[in-house]
């Protein structure tokens, strides 16, 4: 079973995690509603390609084999290089996959192939309650935060834009990175603590054994890891959804964002 904790010192969790825990069929409807799926039974990375692939069009990452499988896991560097963090045993900050492209994958598939033996728990935190809270209490902030061309993601051949961005009348996607490869606006930059609180007010943290995932829309939900010990092994793939199944390329803003100008 999954194992659901407390994120963080002030860290709250707002959803019980049986709500995202679905078969294996279940996930383009999950994913179409919540925008999170929580699967098990993958035994491998074959099993975890099979579900990309019945679910969209695999999209080959930087670090992926010839099949668009990402191996996660700590390489032992003494060094970790920017944008490499995620092949050592450190912590990873909340964020979304591929920020630094013009369109990032709406997809991230994720299975356990071997847990750690300390630590390593996932965190992940859905972006429309972040959004939805700021949009309620700290308007200045998230206006700040929407703002276009206020934030450099990947560095200088990288992406500009903001972390909240309107895609479509109504809709709304995230694009995230804490690390040294985003420079943020000195006006957005006032505001990442804000921002930052809000995060781990919603974050859940879910420990994955063997064979377990999970299925997350990468415009909407922000998702990281915590440190860990032992050689731990993650599975990864990015994948365009199949149009037919109604995947959201992310989020409904809310009434009060829209009525307070933030959008």
């Amino acid at each position: 079973m999954y194992r659901l904790d407390q994120f963080g010192e002030v860290g709250m969790v707002l959803d019980s995690l049986e709500r995202y825990h679905v078969g294996v069929h279940e996930v383009p409807a999950a994913l179409a509603e919540r925008g999170l799926a929580l699967v098990e039974g993958l035994a491998d990375s074959s099993d975890l390609l099979r579900l990309a692939e019945s679910t969209g069009t695999v999209v080959p990452h930087r670090d992926s084999g010839a099949d668009g499988v990402t191996t996660v896991a700590d390489l032992g560097a003494e060094r970790v290089q920017s944008g490499f963090a995620g092949f050592s045993a450190c912590a990873l900050n909340p964020h979304t996959d591929r920020s630094g492209v013009d369109h990032p994958p709406v997809l991230l598939m994720t299975s356990c192939g071997q847990p750690a033996v300390t630590g390593g728990e996932c965190v992940l935190i859905d972006g429309q309650a972040v959004y939805n809270e700021l949009a309620e209490s700290e308007p200045d902030a998230l206006r700040a935060l929407c703002a276009p061309r206020s934030v450099l993601f990947g560095g200088a051949a990288g992406y500009l834009g903001s972390i909240f961005t309107d895609v479509e009348d109504g809709w709304v996607a995230i694009r995230l990175r804490l690390d040294d490869l985003a420079q943020f606006s000195p006006e957005v930059d006032r505001w990442l603590p804000t921002l930052r609180a809000a995060i781990d007010r919603h974050a859940m943290r879910i420990n994955l054994d063997t064979g377990q995932g999970y299925v997350l829309n990468n415009r909407r939900w922000l998702h990281g890891r915590r440190a860990f010990t032992g050689q731990r092994v993650v599975f990864r793939v990015n994948a365009s959804p199949l149009p037919h199944l109604g995947i959201p390329f992310g989020f409904r803003s809310s009434p009060v964002a829209a009525s307070s100008g933030t959008r």
